[in-house]
C-alpha cells in the first residue's frame, strides 16, 4: 500500500481528499494535518510514501515543506494540490521536488488519474537494479506526465467547470443557474448542465428556494459534507 499524508488547512477539503484517497485501490491515508510545521513533525515520526500538499498553508508556503524534505534527504514524494495557477509557482514546485501538480477544484476522477499514474511510476522504479537503458527510464518518467482523456462528459470542459465551481464557492448560501451562469460567463442552460453534473458527483446540492408566487426557484451550493 502507498501511504499518504494530506496537508490541507481547509477541513472540508481535507476530508474530501481523504475520502478520495480511500476510494483508490493501493492507497491508504496515514494522516491529515493543517499546517506546514505539523506536516514536518508528523513526517519525522511517521515516514510516508506520498504527501498531498496544499501550497497555501496558514503558517508557511507549502513549497517550504517540500524543500525541507529534500534537505533532509527524505524519500517522500510530493503532489501539489492547490488553486495556484501562477507559472512561476509551477516552476518553483518542480525545483522543490514536486512530482505532480493537481489544480483545485478537481473531481474524484482527476485525483484518481494522478494517483494511479504516480503508482505506475513507483512500480516502474520499484526494483533495486540498473535500468536496461534510456527507454526504460523514459517510460518510468512518462507515467508521471501521462495525460488521460478528460473524465468529464462529452461537450464539457475543465475550464468551464472551474469557472462554475468558483462562482458557486463565492455564493456559499446558494445561487440559481442563471446567477452562476452570469458570474462564470456562460448561459443559464450551460451553467445548469455543469451544476447538475456537480450534483451527480456529490460536489454540490440543489435546494428549492421559495419566494413569490409560482414554482420555487432551484438554487445550487457546495456540498460541505463531502
Amino acid at each position: 500500500m502507498i501511504s499518504v499524508l494530506i496537508v490541507e488547512d481547509d477541513p472540508v477539503a481535507a476530508e474530501a481528499h481523504e475520502l478520495y484517497v480511500q476510494r483508490i485501490a493501493g492507497f491508504e491515508t496515514a494522516g491529515r494535518v493543517r499546517t506546514g510545521q505539523a506536516a514536518l513533525r508528523f513526517l519525522e515520526q511517521t515516514p510516508v510514501d506520498l504527501v498531498l500538499l496544499d501550497l497555501r498553508l496558514p503558517d508557511m508556503d507549502g513549497l517550504r515543506v517540500s524543500r525541507a524534505l529534500r534537505k533532509v534527504g527524505s524519500g517522500t514524494d510530493v503532489i501539489a494540490v492547490t488553486s495556484a495557477r501562477d507559472l512561476r509557482i509551477v516552476r518553483e514546485s518542480v525545483a522543490s521536488g514536486v512530482v505532480q501538480y493537481l489544480l483545485k477544484p478537481f473531481t474524484f476522477a482527476a485525483m484518481r488519474d494522478k494517483l494511479e499514474h504516480y503508482a505506475q511510476f513507483r512500480s516502474n522504479l520499484g526494483h533495486d537494479r540498473e535500468a536496461s537503458g534510456q527507454g526504460e527510464i523514459d517510460r518510468a518518467f512518462s507515467a508521471l506526465r501521462a495525460v488521460s482523456p478528460s473524465s468529464l462528459p462529452k461537450g464539457m470542459s475543465e475550464e468551464t467547470l472551474t469557472a462554475v465551481v468558483s462562482a458557486m464557492r463565492e455564493r456559499p448560501h446558494g445561487a440559481s443557474a442563471e446567477t452562476i451562469g452570469r458570474a462564470s460567463g456562460v448561459s443559464r442552460v450551460t451553467a445548469r448542465r455543469y451544476l447538475e453534473y456537480l450534483v451527480d458527483t456529490g460536489m454540490a446540492v440543489r435546494r428549492p428556494q421559495y419566494g413569490g408566487v409560482g414554482r420555487p426557484e432551484m438554487v445550487y451550493l457546495r456540498n460541505t459534507e463531502t
